[in-house]
């Protein structure tokens, strides 16, 4: 049988599409800097072994997401487009993808000590659980910010693996309420543009409960409020100055995000965001340097 590496490539295409792979390179640079902050070695096993847990993590959880939401996914016009809806991902294949994210996670677990091993299985219950959230109640979006906010608390877990007592004390606690927030925040504003499809299939969200003001006014609360402990983190780290200007403008580009979606420019406001989750680490790598 002959080869034919342009198959091959175009077969990797669709499954990094299908994980939306872009998103875990926005979401490394958070547990990163949380790992700097809670001391002991940043070696390059245990760099290796983070990005491949986070890597991991988030590969299982958009395959499950995608297969647990697929009746909704069909349904909804913005979501038709999506792989395994339009059928450009068979369900064996998500199923294929869901299962080896999962063990890249487990492995990577393992390979960073036996707290990260221990609690990999209750990580996966709070990532796979989120898209039932919304069928549930009016708040899938905290539920989504506890998520982010394991990717820094994990980072911090796993450069002291053997005391989980140590890691908890080391942990950047400011950094993982600013996350939780910030993602949070920002799907409250994303929710907006289901807002019809969200009411007329009763499905939860803060626009489709308690409407679109209400959603403006919870979004801007959440993604100031993150902010301003972006801030308060770095000031309790006692870093540099250079550093400090760096998350102040991250700071700053998260509060105009809110000023966007609070006037339905949701694509701007996105882009935004996407910007604020490298900055914000970016100051954090600055200052960690001294500068």
């Amino acid at each position: 049988m002959s080869f034919d590496p342009e198959a091959v490539g175009a077969t990797a295409a669709r499954y990094l599409r299908f994980i939306r792979v872009e998103h875990t390179v926005f979401t490394l640079p958070m547990a990163y800097a949380a790992a700097l902050l809670s001391g002991d070695v940043l070696d390059l096993w245990k760099a290796l072994s983070i990005g491949l847990a986070v890597f991991g993590l988030r590969t299982a959880g958009m395959a499950w997401n995608n297969i647990a939401d697929y009746p909704i996914d069909k349904l909804n016009p913005r979501t038709q487009g999506r792989m395994l809806v339009s059928g450009k991902i068979t369900f064996r294949e998500a199923y294929g993808v869901f299962l080896f994210g999962a063990a890249v996670f487990l492995l990577s677990a393992a390979a960073l000590g036996p707290w990260p091993l221990l609690l990999s299985a209750p990580y996966l219950a709070v990532v796979l659980t989120y898209p039932y959230a919304k069928r549930l109640h009016c708040l899938p979006h905290l539920h989504l910010g506890a998520v982010y906010a394991l990717v820094p608390l994990g980072a911090s877990i796993a450069m002291h693996p053997y005391d989980l007592g140590e890691a908890l004390a080391k942990t950047p606690w400011l950094l993982v309420a600013a996350a939780a927030l910030w993602v949070a925040g920002f799907d409250v504003m994303y929710s907006k543009g289901d807002y019809e499809f969200d009411k007329a299939h009763r499905l939860g969200s803060i626009p489709a409960c308690f409407g679109l003001r209400s959603a403006d006014y919870a979004s801007a609360a959440m993604l100031v409020a993150s902010a301003v402990l972006y801030v308060a983190n770095y000031l309790a780290s006692g870093m540099g100055p250079v550093g400090l200007v760096v998350t102040l403008f991250g700071a700053a580009l998260e509060i105009g995000s809110a000023v966007l979606g609070a006037r339905g420019d949701l694509g701007r406001g996105f882009n935004l965001n996407l910007a604020v989750g490298l900055v914000i680490p970016l100051g954090i790598f600055v200052g960690y340097l001294g500068i």
